[in-house]
C-alpha cells in the first residue's frame, strides 16, 4: 500500500475517533497491521489494549515474580542417597565371518541353501528389537533373522512399523 497524505489524514482522523486498528483498516481497505504499523511510524497516541484485565481496561500486568538465587530444593541426606546402576557389561564381540567364494555345483546336484551363521556378515542381517531393560543383567536383543530390508525380525517389523491409516482409526 502506497500511503499519501490523504489516507493519512483519513488514519489519524479515524484514530482519533477512537476506532479499533480492525475496524479502520476495514474502512480504508487495508489490513489491521497496515494500521497498526503506520499509527506507530506516524507516533499516534497510544491506545488502551482491548483486552479487558479484571474489568479496569488494560491496565499494567503486575511485576513478574523475583527471581529466587541459589539452589531451589533442599539438600539430599546421605541416607537418600542410591547407589548408582552399574550397567551389564557389554557383550563379546560376535566374529564377522567372511563367505568364502561360490562354487557353482551343476544343477542337478545343487540341493536347498541351507542358512548357517557363517553366511550373515556383522549384525545387520539380525533382529536388534531391545528385550528387557537397559542397564539391567537380563537386557538383551532379540536376535531372530531380521526381516529383508528391515532391522527387525518379522514379528518385530510387524509391532515397528504402522500404517498411518490404522493408527488414525484407533485414535478414533
Amino acid at each position: 500500500m502506497e500511503w499519501t497524505e490523504e489516507t493519512i489524514e483519513r488514519l489519524r482522523a479515524l484514530w482519533a475517533e477512537g476506532l479499533s486498528t480492525a475496524e479502520i483498516g476495514r474502512r480504508m481497505g487495508i489490513s489491521k497491521n497496515a494500521v497498526v504499523g503506520k499509527a506507530h511510524r506516524l507516533n499516534l497516541p497510544a491506545r488502551p489494549s482491548p483486552i479487558r484485565r479484571d474489568g479496569n481496561g488494560g491496565a499494567p500486568r503486575p511485576p513478574a515474580p523475583r527471581r529466587v538465587t541459589g539452589p531451589t530444593l533442599p539438600p539430599l541426606r546421605t541416607s537418600e542417597i542410591q547407589e548408582p546402576v552399574i550397567a551389564a557389561p557389554a557383550p563379546e564381540p560376535r566374529p564377522v565371518f567372511q563367505p568364502k567364494p561360490a562354487v557353482r555345483e551343476p544343477a542337478a546336484t545343487r540341493s536347498a541353501p541351507v542358512r548357517s551363521v557363517a553366511t550373515r556378515v556383522g549384525r545387520a542381517s539380525v533382529c536388534c528389537w531391545p528385550i528387557g531393560e537397559p542397564g539391567t543383567k537380563s537386557f538383551r536383543f532379540c536376535d531372530a533373522e531380521a526381516a529383508q530390508g528391515k532391522p527387525y525380525c518379522v514379528e518385530h517389523a510387524q509391532i515397528a512399523y504402522v500404517k498411518v491409516r490404522d493408527r488414525r482409526e484407533d485414535a478414533a
